[in-house]
């Protein structure tokens, strides 16, 4: 397991280091050319680890509703020179600035527990699906629902069957889900496609 801080970089929270990196990409099965958005970036770190994958033939679309935030990712890529991610500011319960049907995989890690999920899964799980390939898929890092010395408080945290159920009702089924110690990850697709 790697470093288990919550956040790595002081302006912008990260879950990326709490649990190893290569575990998600391996799960998340990017490839070169492939189109990733990163919905709730903070930090970015998940959209360079994605940038490195897909290479110059892909486009990382990275995306939070923190100002400050996208200001200092848009920093941090430039002055690391990478060319294949955009950058935004853009709420997770709103429009999402992106073509329909262009994303091959949808990231959204640790945001869904921070804000009313039962009000805003509606808005948030249509405009997924608006934004994915047919065969695109959702994947979804949340803290595991137990007590711990730290991130959110229990009755916060979204345990993994309450997300499945909720993305039933939008066209989704579960495509794969790992346990990460502290957090899980979970993956959806269209019901209309095999995993």
């Amino acid at each position: 397991m790697k470093n288990k801080d919550y956040c790595q970089h002081k302006k912008a929270p990260s879950s990326y280091h709490m649990q190893d990196p290569d575990i998600i990409f391996e799960e998340l099965k990017l490839k070169q050319g492939d189109i990733f958005l990163d919905i709730g970036c903070g930090a970015g770190d998940y959209s360079i680890h994605a940038s490195k994958i897909i290479g110059d033939s892909g486009k990382v679309y990275a995306t939070d509703r923190q100002e400050e935030s996208v200001l200092t990712f848009k920093e941090r890529i430039e002055k690391s020179g990478i060319k294949n991610i955009e950058v935004s500011v853009s709420d997770i319960t709103s429009n999402l600035p992106v073509k329909n049907r262009s994303i091959d995989v949808c990231l959204i890690a640790t945001v869904l527990h921070a804000l009313d999920f039962e009000k805003h899964k509606e808005n948030i799980f249509k405009e997924i699906m608006r934004v994915l390939k047919p065969v695109g898929r959702l994947a979804i890092i949340e803290c595991s629902k137990k007590e711990l010395s730290f991130g959110p408080p229990e009755q916060m945290r979204l345990d993994a069957e309450q997300i499945e159920k909720a993305m039933l009702k939008f066209g989704f089924k579960k495509c794969g889900y790992i346990d990460l110690g502290f957090n899980y990850l979970i993956q959806f697709q269209n019901e209309k496609y095999n995993c």
